[in-house]
């Protein structure tokens, strides 16, 4: 392609082996297309980088309606549900509908496929695992996409809002320190999830500034739910020189650690303290109530909101990011550790 020539959709087509109205129909999210095609389709819109300019390439589009596309990774949980409160609050305050979609398997196209074939003003994806071709395939179809709380990094074309991780993830070693424990573990989530990331650098940085360490056996991961964290949990508690407190990258990880500190015969606080992340409401529903750091949930989907809004009516020349402040919340999962606090295994 000659440099400085915009990219139209017969290059798309081209790259995809299709033809233009074929691609035409993927921007469209016409479901006469196969998802062999449909998929060679994206990935050209994201190679290219084709941005759905207006223009004889853009395929016309009736004005835009008022309606809003919600899509989650899931509706179980309070997560979903206070997400969901906020964008709602906000969409009702400015008159705005919202429809809800769930993308459980973000690989597979069919959420995509829906929300591009409705009239919408725009969309946010929260905690969805968008791939790079699918936000590429949104920016062309020219849908306004905010992501609430990114599973992974976002590109730069894309706006954000989520939560200050890494100072939450700081707060909750530097809690653990002032109380004396020496002898501490991490459960994370998956991996390359950012958010989880962004939580253990922040508590292995208070953890190194007090002149302590967080090995690397002490750092591990799961895949966010109570009984694969209790599991691994178990791994942690069960060793000769268990840690005498954990910090838990989600309350429903910190769930799984009370279930194993139960299985193990621990007291929470009195053998092991506890520290989740997210203030959802089961942390206080259990016994003793968790100490947590909280993110504003339905805050980040008010904010969500209102920044698609910004952005659908003037579009800015760089994707906003926005995060929002998290708390530490005290409860009575967390004692003073210290010389005698735990147990350890002969």
């Amino acid at each position: 392609m000659e440099s400085g020539r915009r990219t139209t959709l017969a290059d798309v087509a081209a790259a995809a082996g299709t033809t233009v109205p074929t691609v035409s129909k993927v921007l469209r999210g016409r479901s006469d297309v196969s998802a062999a095609t449909r998929s060679r389709v994206m990935r050209a819109v994201g190679d290219l980088g084709y941005r759905g300019r207006s223009g004889r390439d853009v395929a016309s589009r009736p004005e835009r309606s008022g309606l809003v596309d919600l899509v989650l990774s899931g509706v179980e949980g309070t997560w979903a549900n206070r997400a969901l409160s906020g964008v709602e609050r906000a969409a009702a305050a400015a008159g705005v509908d919202i429809v809800v979609s769930v993308a459980r398997r973000p690989e597979d196209d069919t959420w995509l496929t829906r929300l591009l074939a409705r009239d919408l003003g725009g969309a946010v994806l929260a905690l969805v695992d968008a791939t790079s071709a699918q936000l590429a395939t949104l920016a062309a179809a020219r849908v306004p996409t905010v992501l609430l709380d990114p599973v992974t990094q976002p590109p730069g074309t894309v706006a954000s809002v989520g939560a200050t991780n890494w100072a939450g993830g700081r707060a909750a070693a530097d809690h653990l320190v002032s109380l004396g424990h020496e002898r501490l573990a991490v459960l994370g989530g998956r991996h390359r999830h950012l958010y989880s990331q962004a939580r253990i650098d922040g508590f292995r940085s208070g953890v190194t500034q007090a002149g302590l360490e967080l090995a690397d056996d002490r750092v591990v991961h799961g895949d966010w739910s109570r009984a694969g964290a209790a599991r691994l949990a178990a791994g942690l508690l069960g060793g000769r020189t268990p840690p005498t407190a954990v910090f838990a990258c989600s309350d429903t990880i910190a769930l799984g650690v009370y279930d194993a500190a139960d299985a193990a015969g621990l007291r929470i606080p009195e053998d092991l303290s506890v520290v989740g992340f997210d203030d959802l409401p089961e942390s206080e529903w259990v016994r003793p109530a968790l100490t947590t750091v909280r993110q504003p949930i339905a805050q980040m989907g008010e904010a969500a909101l209102r920044m698609l809004l910004r952005i659908s009516a003037d579009p800015p020349q760089d994707a906003p990011r926005e995060e929002l402040a998290t708390t530490l919340v005290v409860r009575g999962s967390t004692a003073p550790g210290g010389a005698g606090h735990g147990r350890t295994r002969s």
